[in-house]
Order: structure tokens, then C-alpha cells, then sequence
């Protein structure tokens, strides 16, 4: 007999829970039995895959004193949200779901209640299960027409056509949306019992799979429909539910993100590569014979080249246009200032504090403009007379805020030292184009420099 994975093995595997939910888990698994006894049904946790768009089914217990509506064990089955929408509401919205309809993994139909199993900090980690069997099931292709309003298993105004289809491929149900698909694809009108072949010739493969729940996306026409089949078995019969859905529009949309993505990122490269030729210039500038007291201007002037370059850089090679690591950003910026240059042969070293946080790329070129010119007047004056220095810059979010820090343990700030282009350019470029505040101010080793605007993602 195959052995049934635990809870804990398939947490670890298929979900991102983290040991004190399985853990919570664990513990409600040891109590379904008594769950399953005391409702006279079968009770299930199912949680969210690590991809998010399935749930996959942990644990299962069945009450002593009933039938199980289940044949074989559903331990390590995936639920879909087409079969199973109770399940991945509560997982979305936390609220409890009772007497719901819903198809099983063997194609019976069941009254269903969810309600959500909570974690850390409240969140919803997997939600526990109620199922009984229907019973006096009907006929199947009967069943549509004995269903009450509160109770409707398919509801005559969803968006998404739905055939019924019988033993023989003859269409046996439809409702008001699949009647239009066939007049507006095939152009004539949908007739019960008539086989399906002859409005759709290509379903021949999406009906003679073997698969309890299949799901593919097929063209019909100039349109794409997303194809989903799954099996009623009746008392008498075995019956094939096909529904439609039309993804057109939303792969014509995807089409033209696609697109726009791939011309931003065309744009993001120029623009890298100018500011890479501005830099070679400033390069080939800085070795020809100019005063000596020019090139540390050519300096400050090439770093911010660089540090503007560096966005982009980290940008193309995202898999997101539209955002930035920040930690990645300020470490590319404080290690090229840094260790690129050698600086009166002093022993200099750099730490980044702070978690994984990504900022929109629209701001990104003012952040990486500030964290150069901080970490840049750090290793220019706060080492003056020193053979070795460290520099802290640290970054954290603070409720609506982002607060960005640059601390060294050299001389100490001056506020009595003449102005700087370098703070004019911080303190403009914080208030103007992040709406923040900036701040410096001598510490008891050293020099805190700290700037600190609204971010909301």
C-alpha cells in the first residue's frame, strides 16, 4: 500500500507556511476524526499551493457511522477553484462559507462548508472542510431544471457558456451564454441533441481524454476560450460538463503589456548605454592632461553618472520594468564608491542593513542620486587624517514612511563647514522629487545622515 504523506511533508513541499502553521496543522489534523464523527461527513484541510492559483488537499478523515463520498484517498490532490469557489473564497476573504455546492475529485456532487484555519498574525493558512453527500441525486440532465434559486448549480447569468453533454456527445443542457457561443461562432442555432462535434469539430481530443478534470485552452475561430471538461456520474448515465470561457480580451491585453514591457526595457537599455557613453567620456576626460584639481570634479561628476546607470542596470535585469531592489541599488552604489577608488590608501568599509524591499523604478534614479552623494561625502571628508574608516548605511520602513540612514564613525559633521553641492543637491532632490525630509547631524563617533519620505506600495 502507498504510504500517505504527512502533513508536515506536504506543507513543506507544495506551500510557503512557515513551521508554527504547520505546526497549528498538525494539530487540527489530530482532531478531524472526532470533527468528521460528531457532523456524520467528511472532513478535509486543504491550503494554498506556493503558486497561489491551486490548493492541494493535507489532510482527510471520514465520519465511522456513514459512507465516505470519496472512493480513494484525496491526501496530495490538487483543488481547483472552478470545482471548488467555496474554498477559494474563505482562502481570499477569511469569512466562513455553509452549504455550498461543490464537485468532488470523483466527479460527485456534495453540500459543502468551509471556514478559514488562521495562523500567525491572523492570517488565513488553509481552511477546514465540511462535506456530505447530496442525496436522492436526480438524474443529471434532469437535475438543472429542479434547482431553486438559493441553490442553483449553475446560474442562468454567468458569464461562462456551459454544455451539458451525454454518453453520445449530444449537447443535453445549455445555458443562455453557450446558445450565443454557437450563433456567434458557428453562425446557426444551438440545438439540443444535436452532437457537439458539429459546432466545435475540434473537441473531439478535449472529449476523449480519460482525465476526471481537464483544462486547456483552445482557438476557436479568431477567439481563445479557456476549455475546462470534468465528469457527473448519474444513476444511469455518465455525463461530461464543458464550459467555455472566453480569454480573448484578457491575451490581448497580456499581448499588449507584453509589448509596452519590451519597449520600456528597449528604452531603459538606451538610456543605460548613453549614460555609459557619458561616463567613458568623463573616463577618457579625466586621463588626459587636465589640472589636477579638476579631476576630483570629474570624479563626483562620474560617480553620479554611474549611480543614475546603476538603476537601469538593475531594472533589465529584473524580471519587473517597474521596480527596484533597493538593497541591490544601494550596495552596487556604495561598493563602486567605495572599493573602486583608492582613497589616499585608506582601509575603508562599507555595511547594508536592512530587509528585502523594492522601490518603483520612477523614484529609484532620485534614491540613487541621494544614497551616492551620502556615501560619497562619507569617504571623501569623514576620514580626513585617518588610515581607516567604516561606513553603516541602513534602510527601513516605518509605517507610511521609508527612512533611508548613512552613519560613519570618522571626524564628525561641522554644521559650521562651508556649503556643498553635494547636501544641496541631497536636500533638493529629497523635498522636490520625494517629497521627504533630510537630515545630518554630528553623533558621538561620527556623522548620521538620514532621509526619510512617504512610500506606499
Amino acid at each position: 500500500m502507498e504510504k500517505t504523506s504527512s502533513v508536515r511533508e506536504l506543507c513543506e513541499m507544495h506551500t510557503n507556511l512557515i513551521d508554527k502553521d504547520i505546526c497549528i496543522l498538525e494539530n487540527l489534523s489530530n482532531n478531524l476524526t472526532l470533527i468528521a464523527n460528531l457532523n456524520q461527513a467528511n472532513v478535509f484541510i486543504d491550503c494554498p499551493v506556493r503558486e497561489g492559483k491551486h490548493a492541494i488537499v493535507v489532510a482527510e478523515q471520514s465520519a465511522h457511522s456513514v459512507k465516505s463520498v470519496y472512493n480513494y484517498s484525496v491526501i496530495g490532490k490538487i483543488a481547483y477553484e472552478a470545482f471548488e469557489p467555496a474554498v477559494f473564497y474563505v482562502l481570499r476573504t477569511g469569512k466562513d462559507m455553509f452549504v455550498n455546492r461543490a464537485l468532488t475529485q470523483e466527479g460527485v456532487m456534495v453540500q459543502q462548508s468551509v471556514v478559514p484555519v488562521r495562523g500567525e498574525c491572523n492570517r488565513v493558512i488553509a481552511v477546514l472542510i465540511m462535506e456530505k453527500a447530496i442525496q436522492e441525486e436526480p438524474e443529471t440532465s434532469n437535475f438543472f431544471e429542479r434547482q431553486d434559486e438559493q441553490n442553483s448549480l449553475v446560474p442562468e447569468f454567468i458569464e461562462e457558456s456551459i454544455f451539458l453533454i451525454n454518453n453520445q456527445n449530444q449537447i443535453v443542457y445549455t445555458n443562455p451564454a453557450a446558445i450565443n457561443l454557437v450563433t456567434d461562432i458557428c453562425l446557426t442555432e444551438c440545438v439540443l441533441g444535436t452532437c457537439i462535434f458539429d459546432y466545435f469539430p475540434s473537441f473531439a481530443d478535449v472529449l476523449a481524454s480519460t482525465e476526471e478534470v481537464l483544462m486547456k485552452e483552445l482557438y476557436i475561430g479568431k477567439k481563445i476560450f479557456q476549455v475546462k471538461k470534468f465528469h457527473i456520474r448519474g444513476k444511469k448515465s455518465k455525463e461530461a460538463f464543458i464550459i467555455f470561457r472566453d480569454m480573448t480580451e484578457l491575451r490581448e491585453k497580456e499581448r499588449e503589456l507584453i509589448s509596452k514591457s519590451v519597449a520600456i526595457r528597449e528604452i531603459h537599455h538606451r538610456v543605460k548605454n548613453n549614460l555609459q557613453t557619458v561616463a567613458s567620456l568623463l573616463r577618457l576626460q579625466m586621463r588626459m592632461e587636465v589640472p589636477e584639481e579638476s579631476k576630483p570634479h570629474l570624479l563626483v561628476s562620474l560617480n553620479r553618472v554611474l549611480s543614475i546607470s546603476s538603476v537601469y542596470e538593475i531594472i533589465l535585469a529584473s524580471s519587473h520594468v517597474d521596480q527596484v531592489d533597493l538593497l541591490e541599488l544601494i550596495k552596487k552604489i556604495g561598493d563602486m564608491i567605495v572599493y573602486s577608488e583608492n582613497q589616499e590608501s585608506k582601509n575603508l568599509s562599507i555595511e547594508y542593513i536592512g530587509e528585502l524591499h523594492s522601490i518603483d523604478s520612477d523614484i529609484a534614479v532620485s534614491v540613487a542620486l541621494v544614497a551616492n552623494e551620502l556615501i560619497y561625502n562619507c569617504v571623501r571628508h569623514a576620514f580626513s587624517g585617518r588610515t581607516a574608516g567604516k561606513i553603516t548605511v541602513s534602510f527601513q520602513k516605518d509605517g507610511s514612511e521609508l527612512e533611508i540612514k548613512v552613519l560613519d564613525n570618522g571626524i564628525g559633521y561641522s554644521p559650521a563647514a562651508k556649503p556643498s553641492l553635494g547636501l544641496d543637491i541631497i536636500r533638493m532632490t529629497v523635498e522636490n522629487d520625494l517629497d521627504g525630509e533630510f537630515s545630518v547631524c554630528r553623533i558621538m563617533e561620527g556623522t548620521l545622515a538620514s532621509i526619510r519620505f512617504p512610500y506606499n506600495r
